[in-house]
């Protein structure tokens, strides 16, 4: 059996859980019209919906938090998380911003117009959303192991390059502001993305001159699996890694509340003077002043410290062990995920768990409330309800090829026997899998719409 890494901490507080009832959970699904984003927090025992915003801080970064310099301009705790900034990154210019979704959508703004294309491995939702929120047209690249689930590739994030090339071809470098790689890559099993192809990926950006920008919310996550898995990089330092891979960026953005390990953060940052003279302009109009970008100064010190520790080689190893632990021992009783397992979360094939439902039935929703009714478990559908989206030539639906539930561990919160009850969750519901029964939408908005949809289960 697959060994639990040991904690490279000690738990000093902690914030009770309870597991309600079969009833009640089964009435807590009803009143959120089976979307779990709609359940309260108190009703789910064990929460996988995210690993965003949701990890346990250390000593360290709440002592840090009490030396915020709340100034609204030019505050002390801004200066230093520039300091972390320029050591990590190394880019010329950043604004901090509330979170990762308020850097695209400052991005989009500038860059994005009508008929935009912007490639990427694969765009993750907000991301997606921002993009077509501005009538642009978000196109994934990555290679096609990706949507083998079994494939053991140590780099299935990886951009096809070939495809890369050709899309840019096709659609002329003019019509594309920007580029993108998603480091790792969250859309298709936190899956990470290799040093080589991150290069290739730069060189044919810069072919064509299309600035390339890195979706580095995981980025110390895809540091560790390059010194883990790629030749030459063994003995390199996880900060060397991440120096070595910003260099081949023109910018990048963020999401802090994942490797950075916060609550809330995030950062655009680019080389690029006259860009971010706009990025500012736009920030101070819709986020805040350029040294505070929508945070507090406690957030900016907390962050400062946090992306510091996301790269700490002891945390790092017990965080990547932790999740290949939950999926091994999935594997181990049947339970079909994304192999080998990435980073952050284990995805679950919900396609393969369930083949009796179609897509227009989201397999993956209706595993997911399978979890919650069992175990008091959220998870989140990444399967048609987040991706499916009409052709905007044909109105003809698009699915996407894979229908997954992720499970998304938060940083330093769960024990092994957390992970374990998750497993039994799982094998007691492959028992009457073929009883699940699929959904259809009652109410769905134009964007994004797995946040706030209604659901309702099919007889």
């Amino acid at each position: 059996m697959q060994q639990h890494p040991p904690e490279p901490f000690r738990i000093k507080m902690v914030e009770p859980i309870h597991l309600i009832s079969p009833d009640q959970r089964k009435k807590a699904m009803q009143e959120a019209g089976y979307n779990l984003f709609a359940l309260k927090a108190e009703d789910v025992y064990i929460d996988l919906l995210t690993d965003s915003g949701t990890g346990a801080m250390s000593q360290y970064q709440w002592a840090a938090i009490m030396q915020g310099d709340e100034s609204y301009a030019g505050a002390r705790s801004y200066f230093r998380l520039k300091q972390t900034m320029q050591d990590i990154f190394g880019f010329e210019y950043f604004v901090p911003t509330h979170q990762g979704r308020a850097a695209e959508n400052i991005l989009s703004a500038i860059l994005v117009r009508s008929g935009s294309i912007i490639p990427s491995n694969m765009h993750f939702d907000t991301t997606d959303a921002n993009i077509r929120a501005r009538g642009g047209d978000p196109q994934n690249c990555v290679i096609t192991d990706a949507f083998i689930t079994k494939s053991t590739n140590p780099f299935k994030g990886n951009m096809d390059i070939e495809k890369l090339e050709e899309l840019i071809r096709k659609t002329g470098p003019e019509n594309i502001p920007f580029g993108c790689i998603t480091i790792t890559n969250n859309a298709g099993g936190g899956q990470p993305v290799s040093m080589k192809n991150i290069r290739e990926t730069s060189h044919i950006y810069h072919k064509y001159n299309i600035p390339f920008f890195i979706d580095c919310c995981r980025y110390a996550e895809n540091c560790y699996f390059i010194k883990l898995r790629e030749p030459g990089y063994e003995h390199k330092t996880l900060l060397e890694i991440a120096n070595e891979i910003f260099q081949t960026a023109d910018g990048a953005f963020m999401s802090a509340k994942k490797d950075a390990i916060v609550n809330i953060g995030g950062f655009l940052a680019v080389r690029d003077g006259d860009l971010f003279q706009k990025i500012s302009n736009e920030l101070i109009l819709r986020e805040g002043f350029i040294t505070y970008g929508g945070l507090a100064g406690r957030d900016l010190e907390a962050m400062a410290v946090g992306l510091s520790e996301g790269l700490d080689e002891a945390y790092l190893t017990y965080r990547i062990g932790q999740t290949a632990y939950l999926g091994n021992r999935l594997i181990e009783n049947g339970i079909p995920i994304i192999e080998p397992t990435g980073g952050h979360a284990i995805y679950v094939d919900a396609g393969s768990f369930l083949p009796h439902i179609p897509h227009a039935e989201f397999p993956g929703q209706a595993l997911a409330a399978a979890l919650y009714l069992e175990g008091g478990i959220r998870g989140i559908e990444i399967g048609s309800v987040m991706f499916a989206h009409p052709d905007p030539q044909t109105g003809e639906m698009i699915y996407p090829r894979l229908e997954l539930v992720r499970l998304a561990l938060p940083r330093r919160v769960y024990t092994q026997s957390h992970l374990d009850y998750v497993v039994e969750a799982f094998k007691n519901i492959a028992q009457r899998c073929q009883d699940i029964r699929g959904y259809h939408i009652l109410y769905e908005p134009q964007f994004l719409r797995h946040f706030t949809a209604k659901f309702a289960p099919l007889l």
